[in-house]
């Protein structure tokens, strides 16, 4: 491995998939100008890290990076991440064409870091028979991607079988947050441990989780402002920031991503990371109670136990699906890509026969069927007559 992991001295990265738009109803109307003076003053603060994808902003933002960085700044002082989208990806071919376009696209001859973009269970098994590892393996030897590795939204047990299979990977791409921790669908504890077992980098993303966990709630506010009233002398941090710095204090955490939308939200970020201080005992209990209070409008109290898909004839995912329905129920997000995930080899709700079998051995005695009703309400609609 090359040591650009070693030249990392600053926990965050710049995420390039929520830059700052001149129209916020045309994702690829991107305001270069302000991302021009984001990425300068981001160097300027000694970050280095910049992450990319081919699907960002309508396909612009690989084009935005190099206008604003690559054209602007000498090569080595950034660290360049992108990603194989392999949705797109139909055959082995592909795979070459899309990685000289990118590297075209972003005015590079190399990648520091370069990932199969999004990986789970299904696309797994479609980059897989198309050859998706080998060939950026082959990327690597060649001189082209200095480090290789993935992407990955799914479930713990299926990234130890990514890992198990795939050692030759350097980094894996996390989604982490305070919120998504314990979390029966997202599992990012479960992963993180995961990936340290099998010694790889880890990357985070989603650490504020879109958003969410900067806009926190009346209550979760007032729980938040009173601890740094009294612990910070009155001096209160961005929800934000105690969310970027929870994963930045995980030990195993090699870079944060941030997707920063504005000036303003790249100064904030830049300005506590600079001197980046792990969070003390009493913002862990912070966190803590924050947690609770997010958690306490979940729909359904599942343990993720099981034991009702040893029943259901349908083999329907159901510990899975209240893991969507109750991220929905502190978020208000819904997510078809991880429905799909779980689906697969399962049962839709929509296919559940009422047969009340799976709520006469749930240890919780939750009322099953009538909350696979709400799931499928919220991810098979009836379609409007």
């Amino acid at each position: 491995m090359s040591d650009t992991f070693e030249r990392m001295d600053k926990k965050l990265g710049f995420g390039m998939m929520r830059l700052p738009k001149l129209d916020e109803d045309d994702a690829a109307s991107i305001d270069l100008e302000q991302v021009k003076q984001m990425a300068d003053l981001f160097l300027d603060r000694g970050f280095c890290y910049f992450d990319t994808a081919y699907p960002y902003h309508q396909e612009q933002s690989e084009i935005a990076l190099r206008k604003a960085l690559v054209e602007r700044h000498s090569r080595d002082s950034f660290i360049l991440a992108d990603k194989m989208p392999i949705l797109r990806v139909k055959d082995t071919a592909d795979y070459e064409m899309y990685f000289k376009d990118q590297l075209k696209k972003c005015g590079v001859d190399y990648f520091d870091v370069y990932l199969l973009h999004n990986l789970g269970r299904d696309r797994y098994i479609k980059t897989e028979r198309y050859g998706g590892f080998p060939f950026i393996e082959k990327m690597k030897k060649e001189g082209y991607a200095r480090n290789i590795g993935f992407s990955f939204h799914d479930d713990a047990q299926t990234l130890d079988r990514i890992l198990t299979e795939h050692p030759e990977v350097d980094v894996v791409q996390l989604q982490i947050n305070y919120l998504d921790w314990d979390s029966i669908a997202i599992q990012s504890g479960k992963c993180y441990e995961t990936v340290k077992k099998h010694g790889k980098k880890l990357i985070v993303m989603e650490p504020v989780k879109g958003g969410t966990l900067a806009a926190l709630p009346d209550a979760a506010m007032e729980v938040f402002n009173a601890y740094y009233e009294k612990e910070n002398a009155g001096n209160i941090p961005s929800p934000a920031s105690l969310a970027i710095r929870y994963v930045a204090s995980l030990s195993h955490v090699n870079m944060v991503l941030s997707g920063m939308s504005s000036l303003s939200q790249l100064d904030d970020n830049t300005s506590y990371m600079q001197e980046f201080k792990p969070l003390s005992e009493g913002e862990k209990e912070l966190v803590a109670k924050i947690t609770d209070i997010l958690n306490s409008t979940i729909k359904v109290q599942c343990t993720g136990c099981r034991y009702c898909l040893e029943e259901c004839p349908k083999s329907i995912n159901i510990p899975d699906y209240f893991g969507l329905l109750n991220m929905h129920a502190v978020t208000g997000k819904t997510s078809n890509m991880y429905y799909e995930r779980f689906s697969m080899n399962h049962g839709k709700a929509s296919e559940c026969l009422q047969c009340g079998k799976c709520e006469g051995i749930c240890p919780q005695h939750i009322g099953i069927r009538e909350a696979l009703k709400e799931f499928k309400a919220l991810y098979e609609p009836e379609p409007a007559k």
